[in-house]
């Protein structure tokens, strides 16, 4: 006998925002040479993290604090705010599912960007919502477009990552303070600034939490490479903060990835190391592209997104021709930005084996397409 799915759920089709790259190392039965896909922290996290949790291990037979007291308390001194504006999650992702389930109710209009970052897409549709999707405007997404589209939909929630995944580029402040302004006044902006510690400072707004039309979203995941612990944090209003507290998984983060986080928290000497060490990466990658005369756009991230000069077809070769030589990477676009692939920041040595690879799944990318 079937399961009695919900007719929303029995309705949706079956979805996996992203595949792993250990899918794709079953597949092929061998690991990849280098795993520059996910835009995950090759650097690894704080070495003090490494002790904390090692250390935590050892009580892993608990549950985690479900207040995350510790932790929200060391977070919310960070950023200069108090505990009560500061909620911790599973990841963006995971709290990107409770905002969600929060304010979308089947039929609810919720406005993006069209090709951004999908498992906010994810869970809208779980939840029965609308999605009204902004195109880019060139390479990048348009702020006051998403404000618009909120104007005339009704939507409730409003999504915006910036800096942006998976073009890399960046608004500045001023143009994100537009795009509240110009909010409907019952609308909620998501600001999704997962690549916040790799962004110049104009790209990042004061935080104000006394403005309810805004939830700023952070993550552990990329800079302070616990991608694994999964933990990230939202800021915004007390009112909409407390909110989570119906909805969320209390019990969601286990001791060692607080007792991590913490640590890497107060590590500000190696973020800045890994922060830097992603900026000379950065221009590597721009270097092995422009090796082939391919553009590098510019990145305020841990990723380089690749024009590769031609359209969506071509672009999927040099992503299979990659796969095929080892090297993880993604094309996580939509047309005309299918054009593009991703490439993750590598260590040195990961990205000699791209500057081996990508010259060479150009080529058969090419030949390909000649005879096409």
């Amino acid at each position: 006998m079937a399961p009695r799915l919900t007719p929303l759920v029995a309705s949706l089709p079956a979805t996996v925002p992203f595949v792993g790259p250990e899918t794709g190392e079953r597949a092929r039965g061998v690991p990849f040479r280098a795993r520059l896909g996910a835009n995950e922290s090759v650097f690894g996290p704080s070495p003090k993290a490494i002790a904390a949790m090692a250390e935590a291990a050892a009580v892993a037979w608990r549950y985690g604090d479900p207040e995350a007291h510790d932790l929200r308390a060391a977070v919310a001194a960070h950023h200069g705010v108090g505990p009560e504006n500061i909620m911790l999650g599973e990841g963006i992702d995971g709290l990107l599912g409770y905002l969600v389930r929060m304010l979308v109710t089947p039929g609810t209009p919720v406005v993006t960007s069209l090709g951004t970052y999908p498992t906010f897409n994810y869970h809208v549709t779980g939840y029965g919502g609308v999605l009204r999707a902004v195109p880019y405007n060139g390479d990048a997404t348009d702020p006051l477009a998403l404000a618009t589209a909120a104007r005339e939909s009704g939507a409730p929630l409003v999504y915006l990552a910036n800096p942006d995944n998976p073009m890399g580029g960046w608004h500045s402040a001023g143009m994100i303070s537009a795009l509240i302004a110009a909010l409907p006044e019952d609308a909620v902006l998501c600001l999704d600034e997962a690549y916040a510690d790799f962004a110049p400072p104009e790209a990042i707004p004061p935080i104000d939490v006394s403005e309810p039309r805004v939830i700023r979203m952070r993550t552990f995941s990329k800079a302070h490479g616990l991608a694994g612990a999964r933990i990230g944090y939202a800021i915004g209003h007390a009112d909409l903060i407390a909110a989570f507290d119906r909805v969320r998984n209390h019990f969601g983060l286990g001791v060692m990835a607080q007792a991590g986080a913490l640590a890497a928290l107060s590590d500000r000497r190696w973020l800045a190391e890994v922060v830097a060490r992603v900026a000379e990466g950065r221009a590597r990658l721009g270097e092995i592209a422009a090796a082939r005369g391919l553009r590098a756009l510019p990145s305020a991230t841990n990723f380089v997104t690749i024009d590769c000069g031609r359209d969506g077809a071509f672009a999927r070769r040099v992503l299979a021709g990659m796969i095929a030589r080892g090297v993880f990477i993604r094309m996580p676009f939509v047309a005309p930005q299918d054009r593009c692939v991703r490439i993750s920041v590598g260590r040195p040595a990961e990205l000699a084996i791209v500057a081996q690879a990508l010259p060479a799944a150009l080529d058969e990318a090419e030949r390909a397409t000649r005879h096409a």
